[in-house]
């Protein structure tokens, strides 16, 4: 294995502009600390051009509350910190059932074909065996446990709905 003992001067390129950010020495919130990160800008772009549309971008990027699903009541999901509740209880998902999960919840009442299942959450047509479906259907409804399998409802012949408890 050979390894590289010298980076290139990077400064050399025209159109490249290379600033490191200094190490965050204060790491005591027990945030990980920032290694660095690459910015990918125009050519000609000023750093402080940069650091404008940096500052600009963090003030639109803000936090998320933190989610208070510990009381919440039902399945809960979501899909931007990709998790799954119910009744406040974490489910324990693999990344198709979740996909699963998260489509059906985001479209209640309406009914998907194993097909459309298949395309939507697989990512490809139809190959034959629909089966795969039934197989995630089952293992999602067996962690939904007894007071919500019944929330995924079977149209016979057709697929599959998500049904939202009613009050």
């Amino acid at each position: 294995m050979r390894h590289l003992t010298a980076l290139p001067d990077l400064s050399e390129l025209s159109d490249v502009t290379v600033t490191l950010a200094p190490e965050n020495q204060d790491q005591a919130d027990g945030s990980v600390p920032l290694v660095g990160y690459l910015v990918l800008a125009p050519a000609g772009t000023q750093p402080a051009q940069l650091s404008e549309l940096l500052a600009a971008q963090a003030a639109l990027t803000v936090p998320k509350p933190a989610s208070n699903t510990g009381g919440a009541r039902g399945i809960v999901v979501d899909t931007e910190e990709r998790t799954a509740t119910v009744d406040g209880e974490p489910l324990r998902l693999t990344y198709l059932e979740f996909e699963l999960l998260a489509h059906l919840v985001r479209h209640p009442h309406r009914v998907y074909t194993r097909e459309q299942l298949v395309a939507t959450i697989w990512g490809y047509g139809p190959v034959g065996d629909q089966r795969t479906v039934d197989v995630h259907i089952a293992r999602l409804r067996r962690k939904l446990g007894e007071s919500y399998r019944e929330r995924i409802v079977t149209v016979r012949r057709v697929g599959y709905k998500y049904v939202p408890a009613t009050g």
